[in-house]
């Protein structure tokens, strides 16, 4: 392969992960387009996979917590509002997180095929103009912040010692994976602690196999890249494991079943919840089985199914707490 000191040209980009003429561009003055793109509005699967871990453990606290006189419609309509909240903030976050990541990151975009549309390094937005939608973005999440508890607040406001250096994990370890599983998961604590104004165990043990399942996910996302990557000199887990990784993916989703796992049975929740995980070790088994590494649509596929992935634990735990 060339080095390419700039974007690649125009053969490069058919596998540029910017896609024009979508819903969202069709519905919106053209404006605000590649700020749209810049917050990754266009691709939801990011939103999800952060907001996920949130609604996992509001659904955990809530299901699992003593019964109290307060519980009932006006406790049913506090989650539901709780719900709407953290999926607001995920869309909010995800976006900020993105734009320091694309700012960060706007030389290395630009030689790689996929990342190289994108409004950063294509000139469609200036450094100066994404710190301003930056600042914006966070002042949203921050008014949405501050609906919530005393330690919620806090802990988001914790989070963000992990958000902003995520970009420049790659630069020095094999891992950025696991940064980022640290960061992406977070809300299972902050979701927790929003229900019940407090940190405990079945909260950690959630977050623990969150992390776990972002290694999962994250790494099957890093083989799209894997060429230009090593090309470029950043770093990843896809790198670092290779041919080794359906083994280490196998590790990393039993690690995250167990979390899981854990994190009900900690809580309260009976002997039905371990079943109700069935469906989810088979998702996992799935990804890993038909996963081709060589293959980047297929990556791309595996890794887009992990919405999926937890859609199904928020239905055990749903279910388990229900029933139990």
């Amino acid at each position: 392969m060339t080095d390419f000191p700039g974007p690649r040209p125009a053969a490069a980009t058919e596998v540029s992960d910017i896609r024009g003429d979508t819903w969202l561009e069709r519905a919106t003055p053209a404006a605000w387009h590649p700020y749209l793109t810049l917050a990754r509005l266009d691709r939801p699967i990011g939103t999800w996979l952060l907001l996920l871990p949130c609604w996992w453990s509001l659904t955990l606290a809530a299901t699992t917590a003593a019964p109290s006189a307060e519980w009932g419609l006006a406790g049913a309509g506090e989650l539901v509002w709780l719900f709407a909240l953290f999926a607001l903030g995920a869309v909010t976050m995800r976006g900020a997180g993105c734009t320091v990541n694309d700012i960060l990151d706007r030389d290395f975009d630009a030689k790689v095929a996929r990342t190289a549309r994108r409004p950063i390094p294509s000139g469609a937005v200036s450094p100066r103009q994404a710190l301003i939608f930056l600042a914006g973005l966070l002042a949203v999440g921050l008014a949405i912040l501050l609906q919530l508890s005393w330690t919620a607040i806090w802990l988001g406001v914790a989070s963000l010692a992990l958000v902003f250096p995520y970009p420049l994990m790659k630069r020095i370890t094999y891992w950025p994976q696991l940064w980022l599983g640290l960061t992406f998961n977070w809300g299972a604590l902050v979701g927790w602690a929003a229900n019940r104004n407090d940190l405990a165990l079945p909260a950690l043990l959630l977050y623990g196999g969150g992390i776990a399942w972002t290694l999962g996910y994250d790494t099957i996302y890093a083989h799209q890249d894997k060429e230009d990557d090593a090309l470029i000199g950043v770093k990843s887990s896809a790198l670092k494991l290779g041919a080794r990784t359906k083994p280490w993916l196998i590790v990393f989703f039993a690690l995250a079943l167990a979390g899981f796992a854990a994190a009900g049975l900690s809580a309260g929740l009976g002997a039905l919840y371990p079943v109700l995980l069935i469906p989810l070790a088979l998702h996992f088994a799935w990804q890993v089985w038909s996963l081709n590494i060589y293959d980047p649509k297929n990556c791309l596929r595996r890794f887009k199914a992990n919405r999926d992935s937890g859609l199904l634990l928020l239905l055990a735990l749903g279910i388990a707490g229900l029933l139990g």
